[in-house]
């Protein structure tokens, strides 16, 4: 056993982790006042529930073993509550709960992502009851087709569709080396569905709804950054040279996001903002998850523009389409993930349509994004409407005008000072 890579994979589930309250501040920055322990409590509560449905199920249903093509919803019965991996095989690499725990955090951080699409106006126990049945038929088999592959002497022995699957079909797998698909399309395209089904906010239009406290969105985004190095690189399992390529690209291809988004913003409103900046760097931190151990950083750097310029763009899809995805999990999850996992097809090392390959390369990459969000969307769009329609998903709207986090949670966000009664 490796203890380096063994150490290198353990420290990257922990700062993998670290993304989700990261996130419950980016998005608690972004709501209203009177909503941001709602919000923040949307991811903390994804953590607890995928934490524990992980470790019971989860991993079985994500990595089942077999031989060939893995079928689309299997499940490895003997690792329910992981009871079989708790030795480490004397040829292993690093011990297999140590993967467990890594791919644990992306479980976590994927459903999260989710729940900044209906801010101001979900119920938390709606929330809860989604996210445990979307995790279980739609992410932990996502994961499954993307994540779950073995490796023999000769190669791919077995794996998900979108890449043993499409390796035997088409002589190219699909490239996601660190969830452009299973993470961000995934989460992006539930979070259309689940706007949907919720409707917009009482008032709904450009400028009505501001961030409430930009520095939370801005420390946020800088403890993402900061997790985003294990995410993308820690995928490579391994302290190699292809998780350094991996951190240059985590750094230049969010660097150069973060200043198109400010250059898009500046000629279109006339003002770059700090909001601006943290939701480029996150545009191209999506981009690049994809396409992280694929690109030379050069490339990288352009698909950063290339994603932090559309993304900025494509935030303002909401007001013309009339859908309310309150911080645009669409336009910056969905759309840059879909981005960076087409770009692929044009610019992959070797593969590439301009870097030698023949367009196979592409093709695959479109199989596999829009196979995921066409999944993901009808499933999540099926899940939240029943939910609606029996339990309630959508908080009352006098109740939304009173404030998510008093008539849900019972607590108050700020209390600038003591009141005695």
């Amino acid at each position: 056993m490796d203890q380096g890579n063994t150490a290198f994979i353990l420290i990257s589930a922990a700062m993998v982790l670290l993304m989700t309250p990261g996130l419950a501040f980016f998005y608690g920055g972004l709501v209203k006042a009177k909503s941001v322990i709602s919000m923040m409590m949307m991811s903390f509560g994804a953590l607890g529930l995928i934490g524990v449905l992980w470790v019971l199920f989860g991993y079985a249903i994500a990595f089942p073993g077999a031989e060939g093509i893995v079928a689309p919803w299997s499940i490895d019965w003997s690792a329910l509550g992981l009871s079989s991996l708790l030795e480490t095989p004397e040829d292993a690499a690093y011990p297999p709960l140590a993967f467990v725990a890594f791919q644990a955090t992306f479980a976590i951080i994927t459903v999260a992502l989710v729940s900044g699409a209906i801010a101001d106006r979900a119920k938390f126990g709606a929330w809860m009851v989604f996210a445990g049945i979307w995790a279980t038929v739609v992410y932990f088999p996502v994961a499954s087709w993307v994540f779950n592959f073995g490796l023999g002497d000769e190669g791919f022995t077995y794996g998900g569709w979108t890449t043993f699957g499409m390796q035997e079909w088409f002589g190219v797998g699909v490239i996601d080396f660190a969830g452009g698909t299973a993470v961000h399309i995934n989460a992006g395209a539930a979070a259309l569905a689940l706007a949907l089904v919720l409707g917009k906010r009482v008032g709904f239009q450009k400028g009505v709804h501001v961030p409430h406290n930009p520095p939370f969105v801005l420390l946020g985004a800088g403890l993402l950054w900061f997790g985003w190095f294990a995410f993308n690189a820690g995928s490579e399992l391994a302290a190699d040279n292809t998780a350094a390529l991996v951190v240059v690209n985590t750094i230049a291809a969010p660097a150069a996001a973060l200043l198109a988004w400010l250059v898009v913003e500046k000629i279109k409103d006339g003002k770059p903002t700090s909001v601006g900046a943290a939701s480029g760097a996150v545009a191209g931190l999506v981009a690049i998850t994809p396409a992280c151990g694929s690109l030379d950083p050069i490339w990288a750097i352009l698909l950063g523009v290339v994603a932090g310029a559309i993304c900025a763009l494509a935030v303002e899809l909401k007001f013309k389409l009339g859908f309310d995805d309150s911080l645009d999990v669409v336009g910056i999850h969905l759309v840059g993930g879909l981005v960076g996992t087409l770009y692929l097809g044009f610019m992959a090392n070797g593969t590439g349509l301009f870097m030698g390959g023949d367009g196979t390369q592409l093709m695959v990459q479109a199989i596999a994004a829009f196979a995921v969000m066409i999944y993901s969307f009808v499933l999540a769009y099926i899940i939240g409407f029943a939910i609606q329609k029996t339990m309630g998903f959508r908080i009352k709207n006098e109740d939304e005008l009173a404030g998510v986090d008093t008539t849900v949670h019972g607590e108050e966000g700020y209390v600038l000072a003591d009141v005695k009664v």
